[in-house]
């Protein structure tokens, strides 16, 4: 078969395919073995990556190894290594080499995890990892089920749009949902996105620890219903991105069950928690939740995208979703024989399931535990070094391996105007050295920076280096300001 053959049929040849496969193998094995000696910050503006990749679409083959060198040397190198031990913000992403090796097996093998027909293996495969979800958080496996979706923001919605139709049917214009000020922005999104106007959306204020303040949900609660609204969710927080915070799950719990309100648990970033001896505690209750997002791309070790939606009957979501097209009428199976693209949103689905299943089969469950529990204990040496420090103030206590701090020496002085300015410069510099990914966000009115440290492969000196170099900005800043005093 000739060149031009090939190309047309969209293939290489075998021995091309296996040098090909080899080469990127070669590229992912060297990235997890090097990654921690590189920077973890890229910097590039629109206007750079405009002139390095814009091109016209190309009429004509380029050999694949000229494609993917080009790939390795300008695309690879300008995105942020999310798994290096001192990317700190946001949600790390510290992943796992044989989960990255499973998707490129679903990925190669092209499996389509829709629908039974399609792939029963794949369908049995997430009902299997989908059981030990739910044994782990406590729901009931029998009558339990879920679905895996691209990440918890999907997650969120598709639990939201369950809640809707099983508490309010098809009419919802006097329905209202509760969440607190510390809930995920995707919550927010969600609710916009199936069609919730502004005024049925009640943001509960948190207290001094930043979980949700019972008292004021009670009384928002008892004032729409003496208003003929009708409440129908509430949605808690089981580890919020800002501070780990956990909600008071069980006496949320009952205070749903007394009004009769959905209960969704967010808890895609602290979810995983459970797995350690302090998780367990903080997340007591989580399972008397109707819904519980988590999300195995964040603190399960997994690469993107994977996230989960567990729920309490399964016959909710395929009562929510299901849909019986005509061209679909000759693979409908029995009920044991579940069709993932019933329980959801999605219809053409990748297999995500079998990067989980893989990883916890190669490394058992117990060193899942073992790295939560560790990422938990790192987060609070973190808190001991920073307290027995002249130079940093606590301000959101290590909870579930986020931990919150702000550069305040002590016997300063300084204004709240003026350490927000120190602390935000100090997150710039830090980061525009890109030696550590480490930013800011904003607690109480105060700018502040934020650690999560859910990489099992963060180390204590990789914390105290980094703390190091900010003192050394923090001091810089200080003499900024005490030169040019305001």
């Amino acid at each position: 078969m000739t060149r031009d053959d090939l190309n047309s049929k969209l293939r290489i040849s075998k021995e091309e395919m296996q040098q090909y496969g080899y080469k990127i193998i070669d590229h992912i094995v060297n990235h997890f073995e090097t990654q921690n000696s590189k920077k973890p910050v890229t910097f590039a503006s629109r206007e750079e990556m405009d002139s390095l990749l814009t091109e016209n679409i190309p009429d004509n083959p380029t050999p694949a190894n000229e494609v993917l060198d080009f790939v390795m040397n300008n695309i690879i190198p300008n995105s942020n290594i999310v798994s290096h031990p001192k990317s700190y913000s946001f949600v790390p992403g510290p992943s796992n080499y044989i989960s990255a090796m499973a998707d490129t097996i679903a990925t190669g093998f092209n499996i389509f995890s829709g629908g039974w027909a399609a792939s029963p293996a794949a369908a049995e495969l997430e009902i299997i990892v989908m059981n030990w979800l739910l044994n782990i958080f406590g729901f009931p496996t029998k009558k339990g089920g879920g679905i895996f979706t691209s990440g918890g923001s999907m997650a969120n919605l598709t639990a939201l749009v369950t809640a809707r139709r099983i508490k309010c049917g098809d009419d919802f214009s006097k329905a209202i949902i509760y969440l607190s000020d510390q809930a995920h922005s995707s919550n927010i999104k969600a609710i916009k996105v199936i069609g919730f106007k502004k005024e049925q959306i009640r943001i509960i204020p948190t207290d001094i620890e930043f979980k949700v303040a019972l008292n004021k949900l009670k009384n928002v609660i008892a004032k729409d219903r003496l208003e003929g609204l009708q409440p129908f969710c509430f949605i808690a927080s089981a580890g919020t991105t800002n501070t780990g915070t956990v909600d008071p799950l069980n006496e949320i719990a009952d205070i749903c069950e007394k009004e009769g309100l959905w209960m969704h648990v967010d808890g895609a970033y602290g979810g995983a928690a459970i797995l350690s001896s302090k998780g367990k505690l903080l997340l007591k209750g989580i399972e008397r939740a109707d819904s519980l997002t988590v999300d195995p791309h964040k603190w399960f070790y997994q690469p993107y995208e994977i996230g989960c939606l567990l729920i309490k009957d399964h016959s909710w979501l395929s009562s929510t979703f299901s849909e019986k097209p005509e061209y679909l009428r000759d693979i409908e199976g029995n009920e044991s024989e579940i069709n993932f693209y019933d329980h959801g949103i999605q219809l053409t689905r990748r297999f995500r399931a079998l990067k989980f299943y893989m990883s916890i089969k190669t490394f058992g469950l117990e060193s899942f535990k073992k790295a939560i529990q560790y990422n938990i204990d790192l987060a609070e040496q973190t808190e001991d070094i920073l307290r027995n420090s002249a130079y940093w103030e606590i301000t959101s206590p290590a909870t579930l391996a986020i931990i919150n701090f702000r550069y305040n020496p002590i016997g300063q002085g300084l204004s709240e105007k003026e350490l927000d300015s120190i602390n935000q410069n100090i997150s710039k510099k830090i980061v525009d050295s890109r030696e550590a990914l480490l930013v800011t966000t904003v607690l109480q009115g105060q700018i502040v920076l934020r650690m999560c440290l859910i990489n099992p492969r963060t180390t204590i000196d990789d914390i105290n280096s980094t703390l190091q170099q900010c003192e050394v900005y923090g001091k810089e800043e200080l003499k900024l300001i005490q030169k040019n005093p305001t």
